[in-house]
Parts: C-alpha cells; structure tokens; sequence
C-alpha cells in the first residue's frame, strides 16, 4: 500500500486522526474521488479484488470499481494507517419489494475505532452511507440531507440480517433505485459473521457473471458529491447538487468519456467507451 499515492488520488495531503472524525472525513474523500463503477463487466475485463489488483486499477490508472473493489481499497488503506477492520458481507434491499432475499452481493467493513466497533463502507452505489458506530438505533446525517440510521433486525445468520441499515432523505440524492420516502427505507442487512476472501470472490463472482442482473446489463457509475450525488445510467446522466436536479441523454463516446473524468473521478479512452454495449 502506497498511502501517498492514495491520498493524492483521493485529494488528501495527509493522513486524517484515528478517530470518527477522521474516518468520516477519509471515506468521503475516498468516495468523492474514486466514482462507483462496473465497466469491467461490460467491457469484458473481469472483476479481481485481490490488493495488488485493485490498487492498479483504482489508484494506478484512475479507474473506478464497485463494492468489493472500493472496500477492498479502503480495507487496506485502514489496515497500513493501523486501524484493524475485516470484511462483511450484505443483502441489498434497495428497489426490492418486500419479502425479497437477495444474495450477499455487497461487501462493507467492520472497523475498530479506539476499542468500539464500526461500520464503514466506501462502496455502496446507490447513495452515500456515511461510517456509524455499530450500536442499535444509532443515526447520522450527511450532506446531501439524508439521515442514516442502524438497527438491530434479527440474528446472527438469520435471513433477515442481524442489522439492517436504512436512509430517509432526498431520492434525488441516490441513483434512481430509490422509491420516494421521506421516511425510512432498508438499504442492506448484515450479520457479523467471519467472512473469508474465498467468500468475497464468490459473491464478485456471481455479482459480475449473473446473467440478466443490473451489473451485467446496465453500464452504472456513480459518485457523492457536495451536497449532493451523480449517477450514469447506460446513457442517462443524473446530477443532483443542493436539491435541484438535471437529467440528459449522453450522446456520443466522447461526450461520456468527458463526463467518467469530469464528474465521476473515472478514467477511461475513447475507444474503451465506444466498445460499451451503449455505443454499439
């Protein structure tokens, strides 16, 4: 881990405090900088969240990724600042009607903060989830006006997750998956079960090969933003900033290339664009 390197991509010119402050502070300038994405699926150049592999993609050559990349990243730049974590694993609940059980394809980190245990997660896609202390009704406000907040749902192994987290804000502020809820509304559960690398790249695998699933169909990308957020959609290009949104169609590869570096932290060529599904 090159920590140095990291900071530059990120935007930071130091290490922040070990503390809530300073995790708070580092994941959202990891998340600002770093856009969610799953072009590697749709460009067919397969997904490896092994270290060294993700640290060349999102750090190296200014690519983004999706959960078990992002975290991965953030996992091991805990770890070298000498904070202890370890991986878990979650259902995403987010656009599901209820009753649903989705598979464990969303990966986050249970972070040991000064002896009290947290949760961090620099890659969800569908909004921003800010780091919250892993205590039952425990609530935190971000930029873009949504409250977050965890609950105690079950136990260890059950379906329905020993903790789930939920956001009431602004659908604006997500990536469109979103029904509109001005009060709460499930983004994943978890339980705090060992999770083994060989469990991570089974659920990247599944995630990144499932046939007919969102990530091997749609071209996402996605990034938090200063009082707001801003999604891809193949071609539809959602920003929202201080509550007012604008919606447009991409039109060309040049445009969405200029648009993943511009906006989202994302480096990617022309003629990588134009070989997307969306171009062809």
């Amino acid at each position: 881990m090159d920590l140095a390197r990291y900071f530059a991509r990120i935007g930071l010119s130091e290490a922040p405090a070990l503390s809530p402050e300073g995790l708070a502070s580092l994941q959202q300038a990891h998340r600002r900088s770093i856009g969610f994405e799953n072009l590697a699926i749709l460009l067919s150049e397969g997904i490896r969240i092994d270290s060294e592999s993700v640290f060349e993609k999102l750090v190296t050559r200014g690519r983004g990724g999706y959960c078990f990349e992002q975290n991965r990243l953030f996992s091991d730049v805990l770890s070298a600042m000498g904070l202890v974590n370890r991986p878990l694993l979650a259902r995403v609940l987010l656009g599901l009607g209820e009753g649903v059980v989705p598979p464990r394809t969303h990966t986050l980190l249970l972070v040991n903060l000064g002896g009290e245990a947290w949760i961090a997660d620099a890659g969800f896609g569908g909004s921003y989830v800010p780091p919250l202390p892993l205590e039952d009704g425990a609530q935190v406000q971000t930029g873009d006006g949504a409250w977050h907040r965890l609950l105690r749902s079950g136990e260890r192994g059950s379906l329905g997750g020993e903790w789930r987290l939920e956001r009431a804000g602004p659908v604006s502020a997500t990536d469109g998956r979103a029904a509109p809820h001005g009060d709460w509304q499930p983004q994943y559960v978890f339980d705090l079960a060992e999770v083994a690398q060989d469990d991570l790249e089974l659920s990247n695998h599944w995630t990144a090969t499932r046939p007919a699933t969102r990530f091997t169909t749609v071209c996402i990308a996605t990034v938090a933003l200063e009082g707001g957020f801003a999604s891809l959609s193949d071609r539809q290009f959602t920003l929202n900033r201080n509550g007012a949104s604008a919606v447009r169609q991409i039109e060309n590869p040049a445009e969405y290339v200029r648009l993943l570096s511009e906006v989202f932290g994302i480096a990617l060529s022309e003629a990588e664009a134009a070989r997307l599904p969306i171009f062809r």
